[in-house]
């Protein structure tokens, strides 16, 4: 085929190039926009178990803390102060999202991302000198608006950059910074903990100011993608850019895919009312499916709270937060598994493996709760149940770092058509944020009604999304984001959605294998 293409196995091109120097370092740097949202969900979890930050901004949940522990210790945090403290920000990367969209089509992706870390720096600063809590949350708000435009930003830039076969190893990378920003976090946590006057959160929660200045001096250094370079007129930079990142001067099959994209996206004016055709359908049910799934896995109640949730097992400061450091650790390592894996076992294999190992977790965590604190929340763990429930917490995370974690990203920034991608990508973004937001505000007070019930709950959502999965999400792995539409035109469901007058790329192809059952390619 000319061009230096190939047709895989759902008859979608897949066309050749190498990782090249350019496109590793511009992934490496873009990726970095994780570590200011893994840094925020390290950190704060860790600031709330501090007690001298608990005593200047929330005295009421230091003295349940400090009451008898005979009494229900399932509600010993329970505070809807302390709650909106955590989830303030989550709900400002909601609403930032939906501006974010606009200014990732209109000005680019890497904009989009500086915007994000300064005022992502402008947050950290606000917290940092906090004198009340009306400075945290204004802080957490400004922290929200730049994880917004962050999140909303870097996967597509990943998706779009990398070469096809190797888009998911790339793309994972914003979810190994996400880790790599929590375990940082963990473990500034667990030494600004000694300061013996008391000031370690001011420094816990300044230094989120590192990873803002890196993506903002990063995001100047980028390239923009060819696909936004098309997008916004720039067709002669856009296929330089092409050759630049994939090594090769035969990108014409590539780059004729790309431009035919753009000129469909030019024909649709309001991408918000586009994207809820029958022709989008699949693509607009996985960007609110995925990201709701992800935050329901219960994840949350680990990464925001795990200081607390451990502290109220029965672990005390020091304890809590070195297990904290273990999970984290954790789960930096086990998303290399995905880096390795996904582009070879697939999204689907990863999706399913990760949701079981997930439920098997937290199953025994809910039980050894109940067994050690029952319905009235008195108790204590001894040394080693203690111990087997951070085992269990860690090979949770495990299963979390190389599936939903990583997955719950880049599979939205890869199934949009360019036309709708930025709305698609902002959906999945504010819906993330909507459901860590209200994760975030409920889960004190449900730990406080729901007790050891709570991991059962978030145990039947793992089974729901993982049959979600098996069933309605066809494998997306090796085939161009151009090209996707044909995968979604063979899936035994979606299929249905999508008419023949709806491929507009690739119809010298052959449509490949008849329809499979069951989501299978």
């Amino acid at each position: 085929m000319a061009g230096g293409s190939m047709v895989n196995t759902v008859g979608a091109k897949v066309y050749n190039g190498k990782m090249t120097i350019h496109v590793f370092l511009t992934c490496i740097v873009a990726a970095t926009g994780g570590l200011i949202f893994g840094y925020d969900i390290g950190i704060s979890g860790g600031v709330t178990s501090m007690d001298s930050f608990l005593k200047k901004f929330f005295p009421k949940v230091y003295r349940q803390e400090e009451a008898d522990k005979s009494t229900n210790q399932y509600c010993e945090f329970d505070s809807p102060l302390l709650q909106t403290f955590t989830s303030s920000l989550y709900l400002a990367a909601l609403v930032s999202s939906f501006f974010a969209s606009t200014v990732t089509r209109k000005c680019g992706r890497k904009i989009s991302m500086l915007g994000g870390g300064l005022t992502f720096l402008v947050g950290a600063i606000v917290n940092g000198f906090a004198k009340n809590v009306a400075m945290l949350i204004i802080g957490r708000i400004l922290l929200g608006f730049g994880v917004g435009f962050a999140n909303q930003s870097v996967p597509l830039y990943l998706s779009e950059m990398a070469p096809a076969k190797l888009r998911g190893m790339l793309n994972v990378a914003f979810q190994l910074m996400i880790t790599i920003g929590i375990l940082a976090a963990n473990l500034i946590n667990y030494g600004t903990a000694q300061i013996k006057d008391g000031s370690g959160w001011r420094i816990s929660l300044g230094l989120a100011a590192v990873p803002a200045i890196i993506i903002s001096i990063g995001s100047l250094l980028l390239s923009d993608t060819p696909n936004s370079l098309i997008e916004r007129g720039h067709a002669a930079k856009a296929r330089a850019m092409l050759k630049k990142i994939r090594g090769i001067d035969d990108i014409e099959d590539e780059y004729n895919d790309l431009v035919a994209a753009s000129e469909e996206s030019k024909l649709v004016e309001h991408p918000w009312s586009n994207i809820f055709q029958r022709k989008y359908r699949p693509q607009l049910t996985m960007a609110f499916a995925i990201p709701f799934f992800q935050q329901i896995t219960g994840i949350n109640v680990i990464m925001f709270y795990a200081p607390v949730l451990f502290k109220t097992i029965g672990l005390g400061d020091k304890a809590s937060l070195m297990s904290s450091v273990i999970s984290g650790l954790v789960n930096v390592v086990a998303t290399f598994v995905s880096i390795f894996s996904v582009d070879r076992a697939g999204r689907r294999a990863l999706f399913l493996e990760g949701g079981i190992q997930m439920f098997i977790c937290q199953i025994l965590i809910g039980g050894l709760i109940y067994k050690e604190f029952g319905l009235t929340g008195t108790g204590d763990f001894s040394k080693g149940i203690a111990t087997l429930v951070l085992i269990l917490v860690c090979v949770y995370v495990a299963g979390f770092a190389w599936s939903w974690g990583p997955l719950g990203w880049l599979v939205p920034s890869e199934i949009f058509p360019l036309e709708i991608r930025s709305a698609g990508q902002s959906i999945t973004v504010a819906v993330n944020m909507l459901f860590t937001f209200v994760i975030g505000q409920a889960f004190l007070s449900m730990l406080c009604h729901l007790k050891f019930g709570l991991f059962f709950f978030f145990g039947g959502w793992v089974v729901i999304m993982t049959i979600f999965i098996y069933y309605f999400l066809p494998e997306t792995k090796n085939v161009p984001i151009e090209e996707m539409v044909l995968v979604w035109k063979k899936h035994w469901y979606w299929g249905k959605y999508i008419s023949d007058e709806d491929i507009h790329i690739g119809k010298n192809l052959e449509m490949g294998q008849a329809r499979k059952p069951k989501g299978t390619t």
